[in-house]
């Protein structure tokens, strides 16, 4: 590939800089979501003029190597040339319709055909309409009115669901969000993730009052956290027992961690499922699905409503149509999970020792700057943060784009060459050696220290 420009990230951001300067005056915070605005990691905003394969290009000409990939999206790199095309395609034949297009059951084929538990699915827009609709569905299937979810699973900004939540919401002042009532979360009970007794006991006492469990069954809005290995199958067990369901929030593990995701990964099959990111192959799409009997209460069949004007637009249908195709070849997800593999051992030698833990499963990985494992938000929000914060900004100077939290993922795509994997490796080991100076730091500054 061609040589990164690597010339400096600070000297050459007043482009971006000027762009950040003007947004604000039109844009609350300058962003239209609020992780991008790189507050927690005292940085600001880049403003990306194009991205191809495992690269982004800032306006001002400066090259990254990018490790967030639109959160998660984009599995087989930025601008892939055939879902480009599916889309360009899908454009010339009209851009909405409000009514069916084959494009929506084609799609909906896929996505049945590679998730275990999914019968049936709708598409909507977003991954915070595909949880909330859920959400409703589990309550009216129940006739139940609690929910569960767990401490640091970001399930999308829906009232009643920012209760404890991770991603963003995890650097607020607050555990929630200002804006929500109480009566809204009333019915939401968050516990610590990882804690099967936890959801043991509460069940004895409330089990016949409590519709689901949602879960992100590997969280990565806290950073990735993996399961105990009891616990998924506890879930499984004790919803089961009483009468309520277990709903999957799929939205970022969902064709990351398996062509069925991290359900098919861990053999647990859920009574719900949504989906969002990669589903969409870059446009805004997400989904919900499950066995077919909860489904078929949803509206036109049912008494549960939902709808959405833009819901199976054509151009996302086509992209995400092509992007699924795509991981269709006995031999991705193996030649990822090589690839991945590889960076991640070479990656556990650079920090061993360095008081940093390395969690990650299949092509996702969260560095925390902490000496004791991560189990759970408690344990995540205990990681240094500042630390986090010069890391960060040390790798950006180096042209290494990590996903701009202590609380995300970050991901590999088969698009990440080895060159590009080694050259990352070897900004991890300057930043230990403390080569890189940053804006406010010395030369000698050693940010694994």
């Amino acid at each position: 590939m061609p040589a990164l420009n690597t010339s400096s990230v600070i000297m050459q951001k007043s482009l971006s800089e000027k762009a950040y300067k003007e947004a604000v005056e039109f844009i609350p915070g300058g962003v239209n979501s609020p992780v991008r605005a790189l507050k927690s990691v005292g940085a600001t905003p880049i403003f990306v003029k194009n991205a191809k394969g495992a690269t982004f290009t800032d306006i001002d000409g400066n090259d990254y190597i990018d490790f967030c990939l639109s959160w998660g999206v984009f599995i087989h790199g930025h601008a892939h040339p055939a879902v480009n095309q599916a889309a360009v395609d899908a454009i010339q034949h009209g851009t909405s319709y409000g009514i069916p297009s084959l494009q929506e059951t084609t799609l909906a084929k896929l996505v049945v055909g590679a998730v275990p538990s999914i019968e049936k699915v709708r598409f909507v827009n977003s991954g915070t309409e595909a949880v909330m609709s859920a959400i409703r569905l589990a309550r009216a299937y129940t006739g139940r009115d609690l929910i569960v979810k767990f401490d640091g699973c970001y399930h999308g900004h829906a009232d009643h669901l920012l209760v404890a939540a991770g991603s963003g919401v995890a650097g607020l002042s607050a555990s929630s969000s200002k804006g929500v009532p109480a009566d809204f979360t009333r019915h939401t009970i968050s516990l610590p993730f990882n804690d099967l007794a936890g959801v043991k006991d509460l069940f004895t006492t409330h089990g016949d009052k409590i519709a689901a469990v949602i879960t992100e069954p590997v969280p990565a809005n806290m950073g990735v956290v993996l399961p105990h290995e009891d616990f998924l199958p506890g879930l499984r067990e004790i919803t089961q027992q009483h009468g309520a369901l277990l709903i999957f929030d799929e939205v970022i593990t969902g064709f990351r961690l398996s062509k069925g995701g991290a359900q098919e990964l861990y053999g647990i099959q859920p009574d719900l499922t949504t989906l969002g990111k990669i589903v969409g192959g870059g446009f805004p799409a997400a989904a919900f699905g499950g066995r077919a009997d909860i489904m078929d209460m949803l509206a036109p069949l049912g008494e549960v409503y939902q709808a959405g004007t833009l819901s199976g637009n054509p151009v996302a249908m086509s992209a995400g149509i092509r992007t699924l195709q795509l991981l269709e070849s006995a031999d991705f997800y193996p030649d990822l999970q090589a690839k991945t593999d590889w960076f991640i051992n070479e990656l556990k030698q650079i920090i061993k020792g360095k008081d940093i833990q390395l969690n990650h499963v299949g092509s996702m990985f969260t560095l925390f700057f902490s000496r004791d494992k991560i189990n759970n938000f408690e344990d995540a929000a205990k990681a240094d943060a500042t630390r986090f914060g010069q890391f960060y900004r040390n790798m950006l100077e180096q042209h290494i784009y990590l996903s701009p939290s202590p609380f995300e993922a970050n991901f590999i795509s088969v698009a990440h060459t080895k060159e590009q994997l080694e050259r990352t490796l070897e900004a991890f080991v300057r930043a230990e050696n403390g080569k890189r100076k940053t804006e406010n730091a010395s030369n000698s500054e050693i940010l694994f220290a």
